[in-house]
């Protein structure tokens, strides 16, 4: 599939060297047509609240976020906390006008198609999932309930919908993504910011590895072989990454490239403690984990998105068909630096990243 290039901004100013892939199917000059045309349906901040003769029923299906942590006024999750925030902010209230369904497969995609179809029993007027897989395991599951993908990879590739610009069907969201560009960027990042690492363990999925190269892997390893980077796969199952984490100490690897999926945003702690303990360097897609202590991260804001995923909800519940809402694309994408974590490592950060930085904890 052609890719064409899109110059991505950092807070209205271009972001030196750094590009995102976008899909064939947007060529570059659409992209601006398709984003404007999602915020003119999407809308935007500060309306009334609902009538309260109407109670709205919504389910938010987690793929890997641990239950508890989505429970509650103020979820422990912040990607939770934000859908909740950005509902409020529409007003729509629990207790009011407001049912909001939480369930999670904790890691068990398998068990997606089950938690759909009890959230289709309970008659949800919408369904919102936070990762492709999640999508087109609800998809299977119901062609008439709308589907809201709070974040999504490569919607199109992976057959969720038509296009961006006409979903068509049941589906419509978010993406994090434009292309598995993003990933090897990451990697190429990681490599200024240690310009002599060769070793660097790559920490994926079980069967994530794949082909289609739906989360970047061809990609990445492609922009590995270009650096003279030798990549060390460390494959995970979700809630066992004891036998990956082995791997990566007894092979040697200088550094540690986590691979994006929900299971690794999920567990993002985890891998960030391991990381620490093991004093490896360590590259993550979202920023949470770098909050945590990680090094880098590069990619979407995954909070912002589910955010915005609630102005979704909100139009599929005053009646618009996710066949005619646009896939909202990324309009920027964060570079964040924890020098904290660098000063841990006895790394000096480049000046050439501080600069790109759109975040720097210090």
């Amino acid at each position: 599939m052609k890719a064409h290039t899109a110059l991505v901004r950092y807070r209205g100013r271009p972001a030196a060297g750094l590009h995102v892939q976008a899909c064939s199917c947007t060529p570059p000059g659409r992209r601006q047509v398709i984003t404007a045309l999602a915020c003119a349906l999407i809308g935007g901040h500060g309306v009334a609240a609902r009538p309260a003769r109407k109670v709205y029923r919504v389910g938010l299906v987690s793929a890997a976020t641990p239950l508890a942590d989505t429970l509650g006024p103020a979820p422990l999750n912040p990607s939770a906390r934000a859908f909740l925030q950005g509902l409020r902010e529409l007003g729509y209230v629990e207790g009011h006008n407001l049912v909001l369904e939480r369930r999670s497969a904790e890691g068990r995609f398998e068990r997606i198609g089950d938690i759909v179809a009890e959230l289709v029993r309970l008659r949800v007027d919408v369904i919102v999932t936070t990762s492709t897989p999640g999508a087109r395991a609800a998809q299977a599951v119901t062609s008439a309930l709308p589907i809201v993908m709070a974040t999504s990879f490569d919607p199109v590739e992976q057959g969720v919908v038509q296009s961006l610009a006409r979903p068509g069907g049941n589906v419509t969201g978010l993406a994090l993504a434009v292309g598995p560009g993003i990933e090897a960027k990451r990697l190429q990042l990681l490599k200024t910011m240690l310009p002599s690492v060769s070793r660097v363990a790559y920490l994926i999925g079980k069967g994530q590895d794949h082909d289609s190269d739906a989360g970047g892997a061809v990609s990445v390893r492609a922009t590995a072989r270009a650096l003279g980077v030798n990549l060390l796969m460390a494959e995970y199952t979700p809630r066992r990454y004891r036998d990956a984490f082995a791997e990566i100490e007894r092979v040697g690897a200088e550094a540690l490239f986590i691979a994006s999926s929900p299971t690794a945003y999920a567990e993002g702690s985890l891998i960030v403690g391991f990381a620490s303990r093991a004093h490896l360097p360590s590259t993550f897609p979202f920023r949470e984990a770098v909050e945590a202590g990680g090094l880098m991260s590069y990619g979407v804001n995954i909070v912002e998105s589910f955010r915005r995923a609630a102005y979704y909800v909100d139009k599929v519940l005053q009646g618009v068909q996710p066949a005619d809402l646009p896939i909202e694309q990324p309009t920027r994408l964060e570079l964040v630096i924890n020098l904290k974590a660098a000063q841990t490592l006895t790394l000096t950060v480049p000046r050439s990243l501080l600069l790109r930085a759109d975040h720097v904890i210090r």
